[in-house]
């Protein structure tokens, strides 16, 4: 069962012509958040800009967080491609490189039926030996992953759940029953939402904003195993700070400035097409970190 709070880390970029990935950064916010508290470590997800980092930066950045992490915590990895054969590729590779478990989103900008990717996740799970976790997130891809799709591939060995970004609770009603049945871990992907999943039956959580502020969040987790009601939607409410202002720009934008105007790594901007943060929004992030005292 896969629980608590993982943090879908930034994919840190030095401001160069090139804009390369930042080792030093990413090794920074790795430590942070592993020492507030949360429970994983995922990379190469939707935070970490996964569409624009080529497949070799992807194997080398794969290669260097494992080594970061050191087993403290578990790695989960995203290989999600347009193509089931690259989504393969890279799955095997990061296997053998030593994460534990594979997040793999749907394909996007290709229009698929539920058979059919059904079939993708059907491939790319009995290509590892790995746990691999679906993912969830149609606004994004234009894919959704529906509760037929999910239930096709829930008896395969090694599918161990599902997380979900789609805000939709009906849709994340439809999860947890599959996932009762077939035993199966459901983690949500939308943060505003947390302790409401959990209180349905959700086990953990894959939340952006635990880049920044990881200790509140896995204080609120905490609380929430605990059924310390009161400090847990205190807390769930105290998230919605950032979340207000991370919708101000590009994702992940806001996230990698609060990581540098707070002082905790390097972050660096977004890759391009994506642009950084405008003066008035770096204000805005500023007035942010000095509501939970990280400047």
């Amino acid at each position: 069962m896969f629980s608590g709070i993982i943090t879908p880390i930034m994919t840190p970029f030095n401001r160069d012509d090139k804009q390369t990935i930042n080792y030093e950064a990413t090794k920074k916010i790795i430590d942070y958040v592993i020492e507030n508290g949360v429970s994983g470590i995922f990379i190469l997800g939707s935070n970490g800009e996964f569409p624009v980092i080529t497949y070799d930066e992807k194997i080398e950045f794969t290669k260097k967080v494992v080594e970061f992490v050191n087993h403290r915590v578990p790695v989960y990895a995203g290989p999600g491609a347009c193509s089931t054969q690259e989504t393969i590729c890279l799955a095997q590779e990061m296997e053998k490189i030593g994460v534990d478990a594979l997040s793999v989103i749907s394909p996007y900008f290709v229009k698929l039926t539920e058979d059919e990717l059904a079939n993708h996740f059907k491939m790319v799970a009995e290509s590892v030996n790995i746990p691999v976790i679906l993912y969830n997130i149609p606004r994004m891809t234009g894919n959704s992953i529906t509760k037929y799709v999910f239930e096709k591939v829930a008896s395969i060995p090694n599918v161990a759940g599902i997380k979900d970004s789609s805000r939709d609770i009906d849709n994340l009603k439809d999860y947890l029953d599959v996932a009762k049945r077939y035993n199966l871990s459901v983690l949500i992907g939308s943060d505003g939402i947390i302790a409401q999943g959990y209180r349905m039956g959700a086990s953990g959580a894959i939340a952006g904003m635990s880049n920044v502020i990881p200790k509140l969040m896995s204080d609120m987790f905490t609380a929430l195993e605990n059924h310390d009601e009161e400090k847990a939607d205190q807390l769930q409410e105290e998230v919605n700070h950032i979340r207000a202002v991370n919708k101000k720009a590009t994702m992940p934008v806001v996230l990698k400035r609060a990581l540098e105007l707070g002082g905790i790594a390097e972050a660096g901007p977004a890759r391009l097409p994506v642009s950084e943060c405008s003066p008035e929004l770096d204000e805005e992030i500023r007035e942010m970190l000095k509501h939970y005292e990280l400047i």
